[in-house]
C-alpha cells in the first residue's frame, strides 16, 4: 500500500475567520463522540490511515476560509502521525482530500449538509458522504444515508429498515455497517459477524460467556458431587442392608442348630 508522504513547505499566512458555535451542538454531541470514537479504536492499528473529529479541511492554498469542518472525516493511504501535528488538514499539504466524510444531524446544521456541504464534497470528490441522524430521520430524512462517488455524482447506498424500524446500510469503502435503532442508537458492525466492533463491548460479552460457562461448569461439577455422594450412599445403605440380611441369616442358622 503505498502512502502519501506530506512534502515539508512554508505554508501562506492566512487569515480566517472563526465559524459561530452550533446552537444545538449537543444534539450531536454524545452520538458522534460514540462513532468517532469507535472508527478511531478500529484504524488504530493502521499508520495510513487518518480519522479526524472536529478541526477544518482546508482545500484552497490561496483563500483561508476555502475551508470546511465535517463532523467526522478519514484520509486512507497518507502519513497519519504527520497529520496528526498539523493544525488543519491542508489538502495541498497532504495531496489528496479526504476519502469519507460523516455528519450527524442537528436543527441548525441538517440544511446545510443536505446541500452546500454535500456540493461541496461531491465537488472536492470525497469518495463517500455518510449523514446520520439521531432522530430517526426527522432531519435528513432517514436515520442512515450514505453515498459514493461515482463519476463524479453521489449515489446513494442502499438501506436496510426491519419490522422493529432499525435500519442498516453497508460501507464498500470502510468494510463496515452503519446502523442505527431507537433504543440503542448508532453502532458500526462487522460486515461477516453483523455484531458491534466496540471492543469494550466485546470484551464485556466475553466476560458474561466466560461467567456463564464458569458457572455452568460450576453447577455441572455441584450436580456430578452430589450424585456421587448420592451414589455412595445408597451403595453404603444397601451394603448395611445386606450384612443385616447375612447377620439375621447367621442368627437364624445358629439359632436351629442349638435346636
Amino acid at each position: 500500500m503505498t502512502i502519501t508522504r506530506i512534502p515539508v513547505r512554508t505554508l501562506p499566512d492566512i487569515f480566517y475567520e472563526d465559524p459561530e458555535p452550533v446552537e444545538d451542538g449537543m444534539q450531536q454531541a454524545i452520538p458522534l463522540i460514540d462513532i468517532v470514537s469507535l472508527l478511531r479504536k478500529h484504524f488504530a492499528d493502521r499508520s495510513d490511515v487518518f480519522v479526524g473529529g472536529g478541526g477544518f479541511v482546508m482545500y484552497d492554498e490561496k483563500n483561508g476560509n476555502a475551508r470546511v469542518a465535517p463532523d467526522c472525516f478519514i484520509a486512507f493511504e497518507v502519513d497519519a502521525d504527520r497529520i496528526k501535528g498539523m493544525a488543519n488538514f491542508w489538502m495541498w499539504a497532504v495531496g489528496k482530500p479526504p476519502d469519507f466524510a460523516l455528519e450527524m444531524a442537528s436543527e441548525t446544521t441538517a440544511a446545510n449538509d443536505l446541500g452546500h456541504k454535500r456540493d461541496l464534497y461531491e465537488r472536492l470528490k470525497i469518495a463517500e458522504y455518510w449523514r446520520l441522524d439521531p432522530t430517526g430521520g426527522d432531519l435528513y430524512g432517514q436515520p442512515i444515508t450514505g453515498e459514493r462517488l461515482v463519476g463524479n455524482v453521489y449515489v446513494p447506498y442502499g438501506v436496510r429498515t426491519e419490522s422493529d424500524g432499525s435500519a442498516t446500510s453497508y460501507s464498500e469503502l470502510l468494510d463496515l455497517i452503519f446502523s442505527w435503532d431507537e433504543a440503542g442508537g448508532f453502532d458500526l458492525l462487522d460486515p461477516v459477524t453483523r455484531r458491534t466492533i466496540d471492543k469494550v463491548v466485546i470484551e464485556r460479552a466475553g466476560r458474561l460467556v466466560a461467567e456463564a460457562r464458569a458457572d455452568t461448569a460450576e453447577a455441572r461439577a455441584d450436580a456430578e458431587r452430589e450424585a456421587r455422594m448420592a451414589e455412595q450412599a445408597a451403595r453404603e445403605a444397601a451394603e448395611a442392608q445386606l450384612r443385616a440380611l447375612q447377620n439375621e441369616l447367621e442368627r437364624l442358622r445358629c439359632h436351629q442348630s442349638g435346636q
